[in-house]
């Protein structure tokens, strides 16, 4: 189990790679990660251009202190150029698209780990967040999120999975596959990215708020926007509220006065407490305070 404490991310907005006025803005936008997209947001023959531009686009949207991130292409003869300008850029992490197996994400790892060593960084500095996005790939996603110690979280391609697969991506169908990544996620010890359901309409606020919600409580930790209009929603629904706080420290404060006193479980506003409930309390804490930490 690979768990990487120093990546905490809510929100995550996309930002075509090769558009300097949407570069030079997304610093501003409060979102914990930047993606520069080089695969669907840019024409194939801009791809080099954006690849050119990735070095001060880095610098741009680091500057509020967010975290860059690139999403690559799948064809092999575009995959090795992301790869090389984007490690060389000082990219964070890398969203690699399409993977259909843990060979795959497995050989984007050994290029990332040349390109690191000769441009200098840090062995490991760059992660990986595997996307699934076909069905044959998404019976390898417990092998897939746990392939690279550099992955960091997974996530399912809905639309592209459900092109694969022939269905209409919507909330009902993509509910199963949603949830088997949080699993495989879970497994692995790494993020579960992403929300129930497909893109949603960003304008509906009261809709798009909900369904964050709703995929909390599945599991989900983090996720993106195409628009910056969802990053505050994402990062207020995936930040632990003050009430659960004050809760979640309640309860660990009494659990841990009953392991002294040899108690197995005790009650605290009327629910049961026992080992479960006291270590997702923990949990709870630790991801509030490194939110706190992160954005202080």
């Amino acid at each position: 189990m690979t768990i990487h404490t120093d990546i905490v991310w809510r929100s995550l907005l996309y930002v075509p790679a090769n558009n300097e006025k949407f570069i030079s803005r997304a610093h501003t936008r409060g979102a914990d990660a930047l993606i520069l997209d080089l695969e669907d947001s840019v024409p194939e023959d801009q791809r080099q251009t954006a690849r050119d531009m990735l070095a001060d686009a880095v610098t741009s949207v680091t500057q509020s202190g967010a975290d860059a991130t690139v999403r690559i292409n799948r064809p092999l003869r575009h995959m090795v150029k992301d790869v090389e300008a984007a490690v060389r850029a000082g990219a964070k992490a890398l969203f690699v698209t399409k993977v259909d197996s843990p060979q795959h994400l497995k050989l984007v790892d050994e290029l990332v780990g040349e390109v690191e060593r000769e441009a200098g960084r840090p062995e490991g500095s760059v992660r990986l967040i595997p996307m699934i996005e076909s069905a044959a790939a998404y019976f390898l996603a417990q092998d897939i999120a746990r392939a690279s110690r550099r992955n960091v979280g997974v996530n399912l391609g809905g639309e592209d999975f459900a092109l694969d697969v022939g269905m209409v991506p919507d909330t009902e169908t993509l509910a199963l596959p949603k949830q088997t990544l949080v699993f495989a996620a879970k497994a692995a010890g790494i993020m579960a990215m992403g929300f129930m359901g497909t893109v949603a309409d960003y304008s509906d606020t009261r809709a798009f708020r909900a369904t964050v919600r709703r995929s909390r409580k599945f599991g989900f930790e983090a996720a993106s926007v195409i628009h910056p209009s969802g990053v505050p929603i994402l990062n207020e629904e995936f930040t632990p509220t003050e009430v659960d706080v004050e809760k979640a420290r309640a309860i660990v404060a009494a659990y841990d006065e009953a392991t002294k006193s040899a108690v197995g479980a005790i009650k605290v506003d009327g629910m049961m407490i026992d080992v479960p409930v006291a270590l997702r309390a923990q949990k709870l804490i630790r991801r509030y305070e490194a939110i706190r930490a992160k954005t202080a």
